[in-house]
């Protein structure tokens, strides 16, 4: 790299791209040296809140800036692909917002153009680098509860109906699926990898996206994942892994753990504290900035087949309730 610290662009100005600044910013080994926004007003705001010197009125302006490393892509689920594959081109390294993009035929363009340019990519699945998860890792490859046998996880909230929201409007990739149940996914894959089976069944509500969700994920040797996700009702955010000689309790919300409990069939509960830096996203930016230091073009921790599987899994997941998207039609 031309620098010690990895410079990051951010492409989008949203909430998300809000929570990654502020970690960004409190990193010694990084430096928020850029934003993209489609309106200037909105950007200068952003640059101003969060202390980011250069702002490009377009998206296409911050990914040419010879002054960014990496560029974090914040912007809505269809907008995913056409974005990396922009910051891509212009020779950037990307880190993408999950759901990686909406679709596996989308996540194999992007996937396919990193390779061939020989650039980093990452899914921003933050959850993934935790320190709660990778204890989980940790107990699990230990043989701490024998074979995982089962996981099981939730992720629902209710928010208000609004046809217009990224939540509930088609045109936005709306739905509690690729919203919230990417997380349950992803945790799922991180145990068993890619399933052999997908049974479920979806809510869709009056703009025709999934209000909830519930599915089984089937694998080898009757391993199975069980499921749910919402945007119209309030769920208990855990997740337990059932192993044949113990369990694993991630405590609530489970996608930002900072307590899990083993429980065996012969010892006593055994509570383990995993508290992260900051708003948890610290640890996936310390990731992508070790590997893009390292020349490496993707993470261990989380590698491109498995965000392309996880993308395939939602598909199939969404093609049991006949649901699709405008652009894919």
């Amino acid at each position: 790299m031309k620098t010690t610290k990895i410079r990051w662009g951010i492409l989008s100005t949203g909430r998300i791209a809000g929570h990654f600044a502020q970690a960004v910013s409190s990193m010694p080994d990084s430096q928020l040296i850029a934003v993209g926004s489609r309106s200037l007003e909105t950007g200068r705001a952003f640059a101003e809140e969060f202390g980011v010197p250069h702002v490009h009125s377009s998206y296409e302006s911050l990914a040419a800036d010879p002054d960014v490393d990496a560029i974090y892509v914040a912007t809505p689920h269809p907008m995913h692909k056409d974005n990396s594959i922009l910051c891509l081109s212009a020779g950037k390294a990307v880190l993408c917002e999950k759901p990686f993009t909406l679709n596996a035929r989308e996540a194999d363009a992007v996937i396919e153009l990193a390779r061939l340019k020989k650039l980093f990519l990452m899914e921003a699945m933050w959850t993934r680098f935790l320190p709660g998860m990778a204890k989980v890792r940790e107990l699990i490859a230990g043989g701490v509860i024998g074979e995982p046998r089962m996981v099981m996880a939730d992720f629902g909230f209710r928010a208000n109906l609004d046809p217009r929201s990224r939540l509930f409007d088609p045109q936005l990739g709306g739905g509690s699926l690729l919203d919230v149940g990417v997380y349950c996914v992803s945790l799922a894959s991180m145990i068993f990898g890619k399933p052999s089976r997908i049974a479920g069944l979806a809510a869709l509500g009056t703009t025709g996206v999934d209000e909830q969700a519930g599915w089984v994920l089937g694998y080898d040797n009757g391993r199975l994942a069980v499921l749910s996700s919402a945007v119209r009702t309030h769920t208990q955010h855990e997740a337990w892994i059932h192993g044949t000689t113990g369990s694993i309790k991630i405590h609530a919300p489970w996608y930002a753990p900072k307590r899990i409990s083993v429980l065996s069939h012969s010892k006593e509960e055994q509570v383990i504290d995993t508290p992260f830096d900051g708003n948890g996203f610290p640890h996936q930016i310390t990731e992508a900035n070790e590997c893009i230091r390292a020349g490496r073009l993707e993470s261990e921790i989380l590698p491109l087949q498995e965000t392309r599987d996880i993308m395939e899994t939602l598909d199939g997941i969404r093609s049991q309730w006949g649901m699709t998207y405008p652009s894919e039609k």
